[in-house]
Order: structure tokens, then sequence, then C-alpha cells
């Protein structure tokens, strides 16, 4: 079937590549166009008059004889920052970008979801009891998820104990068809939801339609991640018997306000600009996004949304925690990697489900699955592997990896296949419905990395191994005349080794767009300066920080097919690994911080998570990824957090907004833009170019290019103390062998009245390995340790 649909897919695409761009051009689609930031004040008739004015600009590039909806503004932001989105042509959209006080103006994006135990194995890590401090905490943050929205009635929104909704709330709870007031309460106090056009704005008069539909979850993809965050806690809860315990959110006391920008297809980024302008007039304290552009989509911070409405959110004082990807483990795959935003990786946890895979000579296998297979021990059925039940006509590359047609469905009925995972453009999904819908018994995939992430594969039989393992069913099928097998449902491992360690799909640093930029800038120095270059060009560390994302279970909404297949009630509780899951566990910490230490910015909680993060396994060995090799800044950025160390980090580095804006200065955005966007008379420095970035005041260090051939260079930061009034920390380098580091001075002491001190770190690589070298700096005075990641590119 394959080699049939080539010829035609080779047509479609020959057909496509000849039509006029002349013709594309003029097919209206969504743009968003951003003015940078907003006085803020919130009042209705300012808004009512930018509205008004919006609209004129845009009618000023439509034709005044078109009298489509396109004359009309889809959204409107008015509070955190300005702008619209509308249908336009690219001709449309060109002439806009002109236009006084238009900072930026790209098609819309659709980005994408980067789709219990957890929070018992981060306090297990640490030797601490989050309890123990809940009684200091106050019950006044609040939360604001921008996802699919939230299942009210689940009881990890129960809002008993929690007392009255803070005076500050401006929120509201929307009603819709299916979702009444009623539904929101002292713990969900908020509710928001959007249609495709939230207002219009005709002839300078405001017209708002009652929008479609409401803010309840019809994915579960933001119910789940509402949970995580700050779900109450929920005794004897279960994945249909699986993961069985208590389900809790990081901050149990932490108020929810929910924000459905996003559907079954993907989120709108002009949506989530919305949500987010929205969330920060609200009062949220803390936004958490599980969503993302694709990282094969390189696209700067003035064409991202989600980096446009965090700059102004961190402006305002609002955290802005974002999950970093799931197309991993390739390098440079990292999304969400603005520095004002907080990026996080995913990690296991010391738990894992299996399935137990019987072969017909008595030997036994042990899979990861999530299934629910009704089959035993007492019966096996015949076994064979994918290419030996291949369809006619079919390579025996695409058999093995049960691609779709390869398989003979009268071959493989009633059998359990054996299918090879290394052809990736597959997923394993549709692999299972492949094998499944051919009729047969289970599915055995074999892929040694992907392995450490379990599949949901419901009631049918379903088990993936690794390489060791796979070979000895395979060697068992080769040499058997009449191989059998059997696959037994999943059940828990507990007290599972190594964890935490980086997941296989978790996204790789550095980030794409940085390395990139880096690259043409320094090419332009170099030949500005005649062939002399003597920069450091440096880079952002990114992802920040990592958080468990692997098998998670948490809320979600009642499913009616998984009552039918399994056979009971709807869970009301299931098991997800991501990004997406790994992101709210760092947005419930940053609550529960902020809970704790309300007085705390977003940098200065964002610092101490980095700093204390843990960078050691329960086997007390450094953290390693899925290949089992040693984890790198640019797979688990500063660690594995840990809230409860992070409540008291001793130092910290404060980024401030003008750090922000040398950093957008150092990749070549206009002054004039700049001030835009930050509502400022900001100058850029001169003359700085090497040290811009490496010098914002960062809990990172990352020099994207040290040449060997060079002087050192010396990266500057500056510590606040946030401990004890009189302290002395000394530092201590962990560097690989040939590179040179060294902290200036050693000694960085403390007195009453003084809180803030610079230091300088020295980088020698003369004798370094080329590459990326990684290591980190620690400040200690005896009660606390701060640690500072660096990674350093040697040429």
């Amino acid at each position: 079937m394959a080699s049939l649909l080539q010829p035609l897919l080779s047509f479609v695409f020959l057909v496509w590549l000849i039509i006029p761009t002349s013709l594309s051009i003029q097919i209206p689609q969504q743009y968003v166009v951003y003015m940078g930031s907003s006085s803020g004040n919130g009042v209705e008739a300012q808004a009512a008059d930018d509205a008004s004015a919006h609209l004129q600009m845009l009618s000023s590039v439509i034709p005044s004889h078109d009298q489509s909806e396109r004359r009309s503004l889809i959204h409107h932001y008015n509070h955190a920052f300005k702008g619209f989105s509308a249908m336009l042509t690219e001709n449309e959209a060109s002439s806009l970008s002109g236009l006084e006080g238009v900072v930026s103006v790209f098609p819309d994006p659709i980005l994408q979801f980067h789709t219990t135990r957890s929070w018992d194995f981060l306090e297990a890590n640490s030797g601490m009891d989050l309890r123990h401090w809940h009684p200091h905490a106050s019950s006044d943050v609040i939360i604001g998820i921008i996802d699919t929205g939230i299942w009210p009635e689940s009881p990890s929104f129960n809002d008993e104990g929690i007392g009255e909704i803070p005076s500050r709330w401006k929120g509201v709870c929307m009603e819709g068809s299916d979702f009444k007031k009623s539904n929101c309460n002292r713990k969900l106090i908020g509710a928001r939801y959007y249609s495709t056009i939230q207002r219009t704005y005709r002839n300078n008069k405001t017209h708002v339609p009652r929008p479609r539909g409401s803010p309840r979850d019809f994915n579960g993809h933001g119910t789940h991640t509402s949970s995580i965050a700050a779900g109450a806690k929920v005794a004897n809860v279960s994945y249909y018997g699986l993961a069985a315990g208590t389900a809790r959110g990081g901050s149990p006391s932490t108020r929810i306000a929910a924000y459905k920008a996003c559907t079954l297809d993907g989120c709108s980024g002009s949506t989530i600009l919305k949500a987010m302008d929205d969330a920060i007039k609200d009062g949220v304290d803390v936004i958490s996004i599980s969503i993302g552009m694709s990282s094969i989509f390189e696209s700067d911070y003035l064409n991202d949304p989600i980096a446009i409405g965090a700059f102004h959110a961190q402006q305002l004082g609002v955290m802005v925690v974002c999950s970093a990807g799931n197309d991993g483990p390739a390098s440079y795959t990292i999304v969400n990697s603005a520095p004002w935003t907080f990026t996080v990786a995913a990690s296991n946890i010391d738990r894992d489900l299996q399935s137990t895979v019987l072969l017909g000579n008595g030997k036994t296998v042990q899979g990861s699955a999530i299934n629910f297979s009704n089959l035993t021990r007492s019966r096996t059925y015949p076994i064979a592997f994918g290419e030996d039940v291949a369809a006619n006509f079919t390579p025996a590359s695409e058999a093995r990896n049960c691609y779709p047609g390869s398989l003979d469905r009268k071959k493989v009925a009633d059998k359990i296949v054996v299918c090879m995972d290394d052809d990736l453009s597959i997923p394993r999904k549709i692999k299972k419905l492949v094998v499944e819908d051919a009729k047969a018994k289970g599915l055995i995939l074999i892929n040694e990395d992907e392995k450490g992430v379990p599949f949901d594969s419901g009631v049918f039989p379903f088990a993936e191994v690794g390489s060791i393992a796979g070979h000895q069913i395979l060697q068992y099928i080769n040499t058997t005349k009449r191989p059998t097998a059997t696959i037994l449902p999943a059940h828990d491992v507990p007290l599972y080794r190594p964890a935490p360690a980086v997941a296989y799909f978790s996204s790789r640093g550095p980030a794409q767009y940085t390395e990139n930029i880096l690259k043409v800038r320094s090419y332009e120095h170099h030949r500005q300066t005649n062939g002399t270059n003597m920069l450091t060009i440096s880079s952002l560390l990114q992802p920040d920080i990592m958080a468990p994302g692997v098998a998670i279970l948490a809320a979600m909404i009642p499913k009616g097919e998984d009552t039918v297949l399994i056979g009971k009630k709807p869970s009301g509780y299931a098991i997800k690994s991501g990004t997406s899951m790994a992101c709210p566990h760092v947005t419930g910490a940053a609550a529960f911080m902020k809970s704790v230490h309300p007085e705390w910015t977003p940098s200065i909680i964002k610092s101490a998570l980095m700093t204390t993060a843990t960078i050691y396994d329960n086997t007390g060995k450094p953290l390693t990824n899925s290949s089992h090799q040693f984890a790198n800044p640019h797979e688990m950025g500063a660690g594995e957090i840990n809230p409860l160390k992070a409540l008291n980090p001793g130092l910290v580095f404060e980024t401030t907004t003008e750090d922000y804006l040398k950093f957008l200065c150092y990749y070549g955005y206009t002054e004039k833009n700049i001030r835009s966007m930050s509502n400022t008379n900001f100058n850029c420095p001169k003359n700085s170019f090497d040290r811009l970035i490496s010098n914002i005041n960062y809990p990172s260090i990352s020099i994207g290019k040290l040449d060997r051939h060079n002087p050192a260079q010396m990266i500057k930061r500056t510590v606040t103390n946030v401990g004890s009034s009189n302290a002395t920390y000394i530092a201590s380098v962990h560097a690989p062998v040939g590179l040179v580091v060294k902290v200036l001075p050693r000694r960085i002491v403390f007195t009453e009245g003084l809180r803030r001190v610079p230091f300088n770190v020295l980088f020698n690589g003369k004798d370094a390995s080329g590459g990326y070298n990684f290591g980190y700096v620690t400040l200690v005075d005896g009660r606390h340790s701060v640690r500072l990641p660096f990674a350093v590119n040697i040429e």
C-alpha cells in the first residue's frame, strides 16, 4: 500500500510546488498584530479607544469593497500588552507591519500539547515532608492554567478546608450550556473559554456575541495538568488499579483559574495570547502552559505568542512556566526557550508499570506497559516476528516495524506479533492499531530507549521491551518450531531505580533559534572587524529545570469508552506522560514557594529552584538519560526540582527586566521595538556585543562559542543574600579536564546591610576538548549550597 501511495503523494507535492505564489498570498489567514506594552491601567474606556484605533488600522489595509467578517477584530489585547488578531492576506499583513506602533505581524500559529506518587517521590528525594510546611503557607496564591479547560466535578478540585477567595481576584466564571457558575468554588475560582471570534468591532461600536462552548474539558489534558499543579488531596485513587494511592497537587491549597484556549486540534497562538492577557488582568500569580510550537518551526521571540505574553507577564510580576517539548532525544529540539519563561524538561519517578511476557519455554521477560489484558498464564498463543508475517510485496523493513498495510491479516490473526520500533515516524499508537486491526492477540515492541515510557494500550495485550529482552524473544522464535507466548496485565513496580532520569522524549537544548542567530551575528562581527574575532558568543542554557513527567497519575475526564472496554466505571484518573506533566509540577512548586514567601519575585523563585536542584538519583549517582549516560544540562537543565530545599536557597540570582532588554539588544532587535515592548526609554548598551548575553544575571551560564586560541573570558554574576545577614560563601568548581574555570573572588562575604555582591567566573578553553563542556560552580556557607551550572562550547 505504501508503494502505491508514493507516486500519488509525489504528484500532489509537485502540484503544490507549482501553485503561483501570487495566488497563495491572497488567501486570508489569521494573523497576530503585536503592538508592544500596554499601560495596564485596565480602564474600559481606554480599551474601547484602542479597539477603535486598531479597527481603523485594520480597515486601512483591507479593501473597502470587502464587506466580509475580515473587517473585524478576532481578539483584542489591551491589558498587559497591545494588539489584535484578524484575517489578513500576506500582502495586507506586510502593509500593517510597516505602520507606526506595530512591533511585529505574524501568522497565527497552531501550538500543540506537550502531553500521586510524583510529589511523594520529590519529598522522599529531599528527605523532608512537604506537609510540615503547609501551616506556614498562604492559600491566596492563584495559578492560571492555559489548556483545554477543566472538569470541575473531579474530587481534585474540591474546596473543602479552603478559605474565602482573595479579594484581589478580578476573574470570572463563564457559563456555558454544560458549565454553571456554581461549578466554580473556592478552589476553582475562575474559568474562561474562547470561541473563534471573541468580540467584533464595527463603526466604533463593540459587539459581544454569545460565545459558543464552555470551560468544560473534553480532552482531559487541562484537567490532568491542573490537578498535578494544585489538585486537592484525594485518597484511594488509581487508574483501574494501577498506581494506587493518594493523588494531590504540589500546592493543594492553591487556587486554580482555568483558561480554555485549546481544542482537540491544538491551540491557536492568538487565543493563547488573549488567555495570557486575561490571566494577568484577573490577578494570577503563576501561569502554567503545557503547550508549545513545534521545534521544526524556528521562530524568533517577536513571532512567538508564548514568548510575547510571558515577557509582559514577568514585567508585571507573574511567573510563566512552560513545557520544553516532546521532540527528544535529539539536540536543538527545545521550545519555549525565552529567558523570561521557566522551561521544564521531564523525568521518571521511582515507580514503573510493567507487563510480564511469558514465553512457551517457561522463561519470562518484563516489558513496560499500561495494559488491562485478559490473557492469563494458563494459555499461550502463537508468536511471530513482523517480517515473517508480512503482506505480499511488502519490504521486510516495513513489516518488522508494523507499517500500516505491511502485515498479512491471515498470517497475523490470533497470534502475538513482535515488531521493532526503530522507525519512530510510525508512533506506537499506530503500530498497536495496525496489529489490533489484523485480529492479533497482542503486540510486543522492541525499543531500548522508549521502553522507559509506558504506553497505554487499554485492554489490548501489549508490552515494550529493550534490546536484550527483544533479542531473547527473537532467538526463542527463531529456534522453536511452534513458538508461543502470552502477555499478562500490567502491574506496579515500586521503588524503581534509577530515578529520576531524563525521559527519552524530553526535548534537548541548546535552543535552535539562539544558536542560529549566534552564528549569523558572529559572522557579521567577524566581517566588520576585518577577520579579528575576539568574542565570547553566548547562548542560553536550556531547559532550566527538570520535573516528573513519566507515568503521572492525575485527574481525568470520565471516558465512556474505558467503561465499555475495561468493564468498570470510569476511573476519573489517568496515567499520562510528557513535558506537559512536568510543567505543572514546577508550577505547583513555584506556587508553594510563593505561598511561603509572598514577597519573592518570579526571578527569585526561578533562581531558588534552579540553584538547589538535585543532580543525583535514588542510587546516589549522578543523574542519567534514557541511554544510561550521565545527563548534561542541555538535557536536565539545573537538575530535578527540590521545592523544600528551594525554600531556603541562601543566595539567589535576580534577573531584571533590564537584563531581558539587553538580551533583546544582543539579538538585534531595534531600540524602537524594545522601547515599545517595555514601555520605557531604554537604550541598548554600546560596543558590548560580546558581553550582553553572558552577563545577564541568569542562574546558569552558557557560552555558545569560546575560541581556545583567545584569552580567557570573564563572565559576571551578582548574588542576593536571602539567608543570614552575616555569611561567607566559598566557591568551588566542578569542570571537565582541560577547561580552566576560576571564581573571582573565591570568598564572597555578606555583612549587615550588604545584600548584593558581584563576582566573576573566568573560562579558559586552551586545553579543553572541542564541543560543549559542562560543569558547575558551587557556593557554600556551611548551611547552603548554591549551584550555578554552565555549558561552554569550545571551538
